[in-house]
């Protein structure tokens, strides 16, 4: 049974990575990764400050242990110790991308919250289109419309930022949360390998990352992570770039 509201169904702190899917000309629902970012309390503009997004929001860490209940008690709480703006949870697109090509289009979209990494491996690394706009993995999703804020560019790839608010919320089921660095080292992979084709950033730096997480995952992850990391390898072709493959762990 799927619990409904018109807030965010989890607490959001820091940086939460999620998955979004928009509605496009083909009428079937893309799926990609999209990190959410709470506003920092120790910033004086919500939506102007290029740093602050990256900043841990310490507010909504303190008051996350309550929001499992009621979901927005992390947010709300940031909101109104900075300008009363519910509209305070930004998300930024990179590119030319069919996210950022339907935001214009629809003005919207359906942000999860889903524990699968596999299902996170195939949103931020391969082209993923479903039939319907809530995934079977997702935990919890909202329903947000989206507000253009600003536009630039880095490192050559363009930018733009864009204020994320929940229209219709649910939850499907509860977990109980756990921590595992497998689960962490494959998230942390998707970002490294999308970087891979950026003239800005170094290859044998993000090439070392990905050799660190691939040994994480052999250490730390069960059968969801390692077939995520498959997921990875064969969608990115990260290990052709390697010097030497072969002393990397393999999952099959």
């Amino acid at each position: 049974m799927t619990e409904m509201s018109t807030v965010w169904p989890v607490g959001l702190r820091g940086v939460t990575e999620s998955i979004v899917t928009t509605y496009g000309p083909n009428d079937r629902w893309n799926a990609a990764a999209l990190g959410l970012h709470a506003p920092d309390p120790d910033s004086n503009s919500t939506h102007k400050s290029k740093d602050g997004p990256d900043k841990q929001n310490k507010e909504s860490e303190r008051n996350t242990a309550g929001s499992y209940e009621s979901g927005s008690a992390a947010v709300e709480s940031a909101a109104e110790s900075e300008t009363g703006d519910k509209s305070i949870i930004t998300a930024t697109t990179w590119g030319n991308t069919r996210t950022r090509r339907n935001f214009h289009r629809e003005g919207g979209g359906v942000v999860q919250f889903v524990s699968d990494p596999r299902a996170f491996v195939a949103a931020a690394t391969t082209i993923y289109e479903v039939d319907e706009p809530v995934l079977d993995t997702a935990h919890a999703w909202a329903e947000v419309t989206v507000e253009h804020l600003e536009q630039g560019e880095r490192g050559g790839t363009q930018w733009e930022r864009w204020a994320i608010q929940p229209i219709e919320t649910g939850v499907i089921d509860r977990t109980v949360p756990t921590i595992n660095r497998g689960f962490a080292a494959v998230i942390d992979a998707t970002v490294a390998a999308s970087r891979l084709t950026v003239p800005s950033y170094d290859t044998d730096t993000l090439l070392d990352r990905l050799r660190y997480f691939a040994e994480t995952v052999d250490r730390c992850g069960g059968p969801r992570e390692r077939a995520a990391f498959a997921q990875l390898d064969a969608a990115t072709e990260w290990r052709s770039q390697l010097d030497e493959p072969g002393t990397i762990p393999v999952f099959d």
